[in-house]
Formats: C-alpha cells, structure tokens, sequence
C-alpha cells in the first residue's frame, strides 16, 4: 500500500526564555502541576528510550585540478532518544529528551570538511568531539499531536538530512493530526536549525551551492501547512505550502500510485515544487518550476525505475542550507541536481535478496544524468554532470548481532563546470555500520 512519507513537522516559538524555547517551558510547568498519579499513569508507563551507535566513513578523492584533493574523516556517532508517554485525560502531556554525542576517530586538517565533524575555521581542524542535549515538550489531544523544543520535520520542502553522523534538527513547534480518515495534516513555525555538523541552534539560510543565491541572508522563521491524504489503498496525495521569511514562498504538490500489473507493480511518484520570493527577498531572484516523475515497476526482488526531472524559471530550486528537498534527485552523493534550467534523467535498479534466499540483504544501481545548466555566477550555459550510485546493505538477522545494519555506498561524480563550482569531479566511498538497542 503506497503512502507518502508522514512524520512529525516542524514549528517555533518567535519569543524564547534565552537559550529556552517558551512553548517547551509552558508545558514543562503544567507537566509539574499535574497530580502524580495522573502524571505516572501514562507518562512514566508508556515511557521507552533507545540508543543507536553510528559509525562512519566518508571518502572523497578529487579527481579535478583543485588545490585540495581528498575530504577522508571517520566518526563514531551516539544517539540517544528519550520518550515518555503521555498523562491520562483529554490533553496528554509528555516529555522527549534528545542526547547526541559524535566522536572524532581519524581526520586531519588536509582532508577535513566531510561534515562529520565540525571544523575550525582557522585550521581546519576536526573537533574531538561535539555534543548537544536537547528537550522536547509534546501535547496530545485525541489524534493530534503539538511538539516544540527542539523537533525534527520530514517533509518535501525541508527533510531533516540523515546523510551524516548525527541527525539534523530545528527548533520549533509543531503540530500533525489524524483526526480525519485518511488525511495526516501537519502545520509548523520554525526559527532555527542545528546542522549535521553543529552542536548549536542558527538562523536558516538558503542553499546555495555553485552560488545561485545569496548564502548569507538568513531568515528569521519558515512557517508551513498542508497535508496526505491516502485516497485509496493505493493513491497517495500530497500538498504542502511553506513561507520562509524574506528569501522564499514554495508550494508542492505529490502523487503516489500502485497498480497490480503483470503479477507486478507499477508504481508512478509524480512530484512538483514551485518557487517565488518572499517579502524583500534577501536571497535574491527566486522564480523556479520544477516537477519530476519516476515510474518504477517491481517484480519479486527486482524493482526497475526511470525518472525525468525539468527545471524552469530564471533561478535554480530553492531549498533550506542544510537539509535535503524531496524532489526526484533526493539523497544524491556528490550533488543535487537542482541548478537553474537543468533536465535531469535516471535510472535506479533495487534487488532484495529475499528473493534468492538471502533475507536483510538488499542492492542498488542509480545513474542520474543531468543537463542544459545554467549557473549564472559563472557565466555559463548548457552544462552537464552525471552520477553512478552503488549501494549494498544488510541487516543482521539472527545471533548476537541481530539487527546490527551494515551499508557500503559508492559514487563516481563528474561534471564540466568552471573552476570554482561547488560540485567537483570526485569518486566518494561511504561505509555505515548502525546498531539501535533499547535502553528501557
């Protein structure tokens, strides 16, 4: 049964007690007034925590003529997830505790900047270690469910990066209902992020590789609403509109369908994001239409997909520095294949192992293709770039280790840009070894 992807989204307090966001100290303090039998019936019973262990290698080998030829660090990552229940009654209240930790095992300030590890600006050297606690309140009324503190969103305009060794988060209040058949409804206010690489909360910014916009303008908040709807067993709806203050307005728009064919399935995701300025639009020019669509049919353990993306307008597809847009490119290695006026086409070739007998074993073969670039800084036109994906995977399934997830990704990335392109041609090798135990 096809859904698109729900989670909880993102929103924040504009007034914050210093260093403390004001929603989560409300709720702090009606937590503290509640009678303790009320508090303990679901607050302390429903409660669980889990601690997942990340360890990481990334590779980069530039295989251009610039001056730094490797980005190579390798980390060890704690997270540690807190989360009670709610207290009985018409309003639960609750509590989450997020706790991250990530360790410094190799690097050197020649092949730092892998974003494992935050580095010094002054020379480049990789921190021993950087860590950050950081609490949640929550508010639950029938299906509805209010957070604010520090919150993490999954949505197409703004998904929370997981392509390092620590979770990306935002600071904020959010709020995702159930309580109409078949629609998740999610709506946010958010006023800071904490990057991959960061132990601290910042003003948004907008991406802007090979220098589309203007990197330093920052935003004092991002506000959004929209919603799934699960139409049937097997269409999926989806629209969503977002403000990000003084940089950009995007409003998306998504289409998920199964159809039984062939002793198969046929799977159409049809996406679209379109981009104007906000307010004074510090960023800069902001007029982008970019819609994509990936038809993949699956039969057994095979599961074949070809996709085309199309960018229009006079600036490339704005998303938030620091997390990932869900368009038909996500969770590419070396680039994002978002610039102005760039046709972009792929193949992705997934096999599940099941098949052959090997269960938690899974594979993947992606080519993305991309082409007609503009990148107006430089002055150039009808460029190209292209990225060849290899991925391997395996989830522990009996013994000691169950569970333990292993995951080998390569890239081969080139491109003919001009000097000085944020995207350089490069071969990167990515090695994950992830394990999450409970610890109540």
């Amino acid at each position: 049964m096809p859904n698109l992807p729900t989670h909880d989204v993102a929103t924040a307090s504009a007034t914050c007690v210093p260093g403390i966001n004001r929603g989560l100290v409300l709720a702090l303090l009606g937590l503290s007034v509640l009678p303790t039998q009320l508090r303990a019936a679901g607050f302390i019973e429903d409660s669980h925590g889990t601690l997942t262990l990340r360890n990481y290698y990334l590779d980069r080998q530039y295989k251009d003529d610039g001056a730094k030829t490797a980005a190579q660090e390798w980390a060890q990552g704690f997270i540690m997830n807190m989360e009670s229940g709610f207290t009985e009654g018409p309003l639960g209240f609750g509590l989450d505790v997020r706790g991250l930790l990530g360790v410094k095992l190799d690097s050197a300030p020649d092949r730092s900047g892998t974003e494992l590890l935050p580095v010094s600006a002054s020379d480049n050297r990789a921190a021993d270690e950087y860590s950050r606690l950081a609490p949640t309140a929550k508010l639950r009324f029938a299906q509805t469910t209010v957070k604010s503190g520090d919150v993490s969103i999954f949505l197409p305009f703004a998904f929370a990066s997981p392509s390092r060794l620590l979770p990306q988060t935002f600071r904020g209040t959010t709020l995702s209902s159930r309580d109409f058949d078949g629609l998740t409804l999610n709506t946010g206010y958010i006023d800071r992020i904490d990057k991959r690489n960061s132990t601290n909360y910042e003003a948004m910014t907008i991406a802007s590789p090979n220098r589309r916009f203007n990197a330093t303008a920052t935003t004092s908040h991002m506000a959004y609403l929209g919603g799934d709807y699960q139409v049937s067993k097997t269409l999926s709806l989806r629209a969503y509109h977002a403000e990000v203050a003084d940089l950009y307005q995007q409003d998306t728009f998504a289409l998920l369908h199964d159809l039984p064919l062939g002793g198969g399935t046929l799977t159409s995701d049809l996406r679209s994001f379109f981009s104007r300025e906000d307010g004074s639009a510090k960023g800069g020019e902001v007029d982008n239409r970019n819609v994509s669509g990936l038809f993949s049919y699956r039969y057994g353990g095979h599961k074949l997909g070809i996709g085309y993306m199309h960018s229009s307008g006079d600036s490339a597809t704005p998303y938030i520095s620091g997390t990932e847009l869900m368009g038909m490119s996500e969770l590419t290695m070396a680039s994002d294949f978002l610039n102005a006026k760039e046709r972009t086409w792929q193949a992705i070739y997934d096999y599940d192992f099941v098949a052959s007998g090997v269960p938690g074993l899974r594979g993947r073969l992606r080519y993305l293709r991309g082409d007609n670039i503009e990148l107006a800084a430089f002055n150039a036109e009808d460029r190209k770039e292209r990225e060849f994906q290899m991925e391997l995977g395996y989830v522990v399934q009996s013994g000691p280790l169950k569970n333990v997830a292993l995951v080998a990704r390569k890239a081969i990335y080139r491109n003919d840009f001009p000097s000085g392109a944020a995207f350089r041609d490069e071969n990167q090798t990515r090695f994950l070894v992830t394990y999450t135990l409970p610890i109540w």
